[in-house]
């Protein structure tokens, strides 16, 4: 039996109250869940330049702090519509704000009239433990020379292979790679496809010897014809952006069409 304190009445507002202090203790915890993340998201502003034309200023978070994707190589990704994870909202003046964008590493993707693409990357790693390198890492014209005749050389199902952007130093060497099959396939008729990948060399026994593991950062089927018509352009500038809980403000230029400056796909 109860004592007298406790009485059926007494008892049942007792377990009322205790209910009452879990919600409340819910509620706070996941006020501070929030406002955690609230705390960890940042802003990044992108000024552009010769900016007419921008239709899309996008933030893909491609690869996770080891260098492995995110999310799985898209097989029906689309050129004029990449795939984002944030969108950018134009300011104008050729400012584009991404407000409330969760702490982490960026490649930027802006499309524009005229099927204009250009688009960030960086030189993440092919093997397990490897770290990310920098964009202007020290070949030397031997070392590379050597392993831009080794792509030329090779046979690939793509009957165009080029090398766009080369990384690296005395042991290891990165390549961004743009493979491009525009010949009669099995596919739909008169469709091609475009694909771009890291490649990396390692010095091993006195020469140059291609990683049998490539990084994949996309795969397109497209007709040939609208292939050929765009231009889809790599900056290593636009890859590896951090944000953090400071804004970060990135002042870019676009590319004019006759500049040619960048590397990737022109129409041909």
């Amino acid at each position: 039996m109860l004592p007298t304190r406790y009485a059926r009445g007494d008892f049942r507002q007792l377990k009322a109250s205790a209910t009452l202090c879990c919600f409340l203790a819910a509620g706070l915890l996941a006020a501070a869940i929030l406002a955690s993340t609230v705390a960890e998201a940042g802003t990044l502003v992108v000024e552009l330049t010769n900016a007419k034309g921008v239709k899309m200023v996008g933030a893909i978070q491609r690869w996770d702090q080891d260098g492995n994707h995110r999310q799985p190589v898209d097989p029906k990704a689309v050129i004029d519509a990449p795939r984002v994870d944030a969108t950018a909202v134009p300011a104008g003046n050729g400012k584009w704000v991404f407000k409330d964008l969760p702490k982490g590493k960026y490649d930027l993707v802006i499309l524009a009239e005229g099927k204009l693409r250009v688009e960030g990357f960086e030189f993440v790693p092919v093997k397990e433990f490897d770290p990310f390198l920098p964009p202007d890492g020290p070949i030397d014209d031997e070392a590379r020379q050597s392993v831009l005749k080794d792509i030329e050389q090779s046979k690939h199902y793509e009957n165009k292979v080029v090398p766009l952007y080369l990384t690296g130093d005395k042991k290891v060497i990165r390549v961004l790679v743009m493979l491009i099959r525009d010949l009669p396939t099995s596919y739909t008729p008169g469709s091609g496809t475009i694909r771009h990948e890291v490649w990396q060399y390692n010095w091993n026994y006195g020469g140059w010897q291609k990683d049998k593991r490539t990084k994949v950062l996309d795969r397109l089927l497209l007709q040939v014809d609208q292939l050929r018509q765009w231009t889809w352009l790599w900056d290593p500038k636009l890859g590896g952006i951090e944000i953090g809980d400071k804004p970060v403000t990135i002042k870019y230029e676009m590319p004019t069409a006759n500049q040619r400056k960048l590397k990737g796909l022109y129409p041909y």
